[in-house]
């Protein structure tokens, strides 16, 4: 039998007597956060059943349908399957996965906790993720039976990674091992040793039964030899993080300004990290701009001090531009501003990274457009070792350069999660494909400098007596691209018109001879021809470009590359069928024989332009047709 301590919850009594104390006495209780995870069938449901069952944050009614449910499904001895607490158990049990995060909140005499419960299969590492990032500690459990896995190291890896630095070791069913400490050892032993090696230098472990209760709430007969705290003894002591948030420098990213009337102006967020109190000497990021607190405004009335972790509205003494997005620090320590980052990126998607393409990154309260360049290793799990990777697959973890459309403030992620950590969403899907932690700003940025020349663009156009454009010919292979793009062209310079023709194939033999037909090669070849084009208009001239550029993503990415309304797309819209009986090349033919890989409309997607400037029907026009309509509509 299980020997367990005195209840944890001695306030029963409280409840009932004095509710209103009892309130209070809980609003005041610190709150830790934390998330279990580990391999499959490792036992986490279970144990968070049993911390709810043992902090009896259950009711009479739903014990009694737990130990129907329990004697349903034949536990063993008729015992409670603790399991069943966790909602969605029954969909799990019926799929055989395990879905999402399941978030519960439960409370002791000295502690407040809310507690993730993420997936342990490796295609729901995202949901790991997910739970881990406002994590204060993580439970890594690990089957007594099956030792360390893959599932065990990479969860630690992520952990470590995100910065949670209480890490409890759980070594779960010690039941099924006759609670053997010789079994606890060895896992212990591996563990150290693979938690040396990616810089986890302390953990507590202790052995524990879910379903028994061993170690759970006090100590277990069953382990006599493990002198070290039970599992819940423990998660009541450790130190929170976020308790020394305030002893930071002050930093609160704006949520919104609040103007109600022309006589307030306040920014209003929830303050990261520090302490701000009226008469503190404040700068605003990226801007530079400085001003003191004048207010500290609340719901209910002005304060003398916040801390990190309350909602307040600042008001400055000067009218200084801010805005949602910025940052306010303290002066004299303020946050840095950059738009080119080292980041450490986790892919949570499973269609891959394609480095070049715009996504959207979400950080702190900013939004901003950030393009990824191809990582410069991918980690292994396993042994750590950096391995080489043009791209990112799903629950890949590598490090990348970013750049960003514009400086931003941040701290590198170590010092705060919240100016440091971020996600990228893709901008088609709205779907957040990956989590990210910046490591440090590239200081040769800083160096860089866009250097100023006296003849403008303006002067270029002026001088060939026409404005820049690009012509951006999008189609599938075979559809006329090249045919009508080279027609375009001789009536351009029949017109005196200055012109530049970029066509795909010619690229491809040199700038982009690199390069292969992969979708991320396919991303960078637009990229650099999008760059090419941009100067090209800078430099006035009529820039025709004949490719499949078979993305959404990069011909928008291409048409803010240059001057609102110089970018012209023209959809050659010709069926597959059509297109594949020219075959002018023969390249339908050898990738329906699959001897031509990621070929755009057999095994690589194209998507068609949803409201181009310019739609050419080749089913009901000539290509000398399709050109003359093209310069009629760029040259009325």
């Amino acid at each position: 039998m299980t020997q367990t301590a005195d209840p944890i919850y001695k306030t029963d009594a409280l409840i009932a007597e004095d509710i209103d104390k009892y309130l209070e006495v809980h609003q005041h209780k610190t709150m830790l956060r934390f998330i279990t995870c580990g391999s499959v069938d490792d036992g986490k449901s279970t144990l968070i059943g049993r911390l709810l069952y043992d902090s009896k944050m259950i009711f009479e009614d739903q014990l009694a349908a737990l130990e129907a449910d329990s004697k349903r499904v034949g536990t063993q001895g008729q015992e409670i399957d603790f399991a069943l607490l966790v909602d969605g158990l029954a969909a799990e049990r019926e799929q055989g996965i395990t879905i999402d995060v399941a978030y519960r909140f439960f409370a002791t005499e000295k502690r407040k906790f809310i507690v993730a419960d993420t997936p342990g299969h490796e295609q729901y590492t995202r949901n790991m993720v997910t739970g881990a990032s406002t994590a204060d500690l993580a439970c890594i459990l690990i089957d007594a039976r099956k030792g360390v896995l893959v599932q065990t190291r990479r969860h630690s890896y992520l952990a470590h990674l995100i910065g949670i630095k209480n890490i409890v070791l759980t070594v779960n069913k010690m039941d099924l091992v006759g609670y053997d400490q010789a079994v606890f050892d060895a896992i212990v032993k591996d563990y150290t040793e693979f938690a040396n090696s990616i810089g986890i230098k302390v953990f507590t472990a202790i052995p524990i039964s879910g379903f028994k209760g061993d170690n759970i709430t006090g100590p277990s007969e069953n382990t006599p030899w493990y002198k070290g705290p039970a599992l819940m003894e423990h998660l009541e002591s450790v130190e929170v993080d976020s308790t020394t948030d305030a002893a930071k420098p002050f930093r609160l990213p704006v949520q919104w300004v609040n103007r109600p009337n022309l006589d307030f102006r306040g920014f209003s967020g929830q303050i990261a990290t520090g302490t701000v109190r009226p008469g503190d000497k404040i700068r605003v990021l990226p801007s530079g701009k400085n001003s003191t607190i004048s207010r500290i405004v609340t719901f209910d009335g002005d304060l003398d001090k916040a801390v990190a972790g309350q909602s307040v509205t600042l008001c400055f003494e000067d009218e200084i531009d801010c805005s949602r997005g910025d940052v306010i620090s303290i002066a004299e320590n303020p946050v840095l501003a950059a738009d080119q980052f080292e980041t450490t990126i986790v892919w949570m998607d499973e269609q891959e990274l394609l480095p070049g393409r715009p996504y959207w990154m979400k950080i702190g309260t900013q939004l901003v457009t950030v393009s990824v360049a191809a990582p410069k290793y991918q980690v292994n799990v396993n042994t750590m070792e950096h391995l080489a990777a043009k791209t990112l697959d799903l629950n890949a973890i590598g490090v990348a350069n970013i750049s960003t459309d514009r400086p931003i403030p941040f701290e590198p992620y170590v010092q705060n999660r919240d100016l440091g950590g971020f996600i990228l969403i893709d901008k088609m899907t709205n779907a957040t494909v990956a989590a990210g932690m910046i490591n440090f700003s590239l200081r040769r940025a800083d160096n860089v400098h866009w250097q100023a020349t006296d003849v403008t663009r303006e002067h270029h156009a002026s001088a060939k007596n026409q404005k820049p454009a690009v012509l951006w010919l999008t189609g599938l292979s075979g559809a006329g691209k090249s045919t009508i793009a080279n027609l375009v062209e001789q009536k351009l310079a029949r017109m005196n018109r200055h012109t530049f023709l970029l066509d795909g194939d010619n690229v491809r033999h040199g700038l982009n001879k690199d390069l292969g037909f992969t979708d991320a090669d396919r991303v960078e070849n637009i990229r650099r021809v999008g760059e090419v084009a941009k100067l090209m208009t800078d430099a006035g001239l009529i820039v025709i470009t004949a490719f499949i550029s078979p993305f959404r993503a990069e011909r928008d990415m291409v048409r803010h590359m240059v001057n609102p309304g110089e970018f012209f797309e023209i959809h050659i819209d010709t069926p597959l069928a059509d297109a594949e009986k020219r075959d002018v090349k023969g390249l339908y033919k050898k990738a329906r024989a699959g001897d031509l890989k990621n070929f755009t409309g057999i095994d690589s997607p194209y998507e068609p332009p949803e409201d181009p400037e310019i739609r050419i029907d080749t089913t009901a026009l000539s290509a000398e047709e399709a050109a003359e309509e093209i310069v009629r509509k760029l040259i009325p």
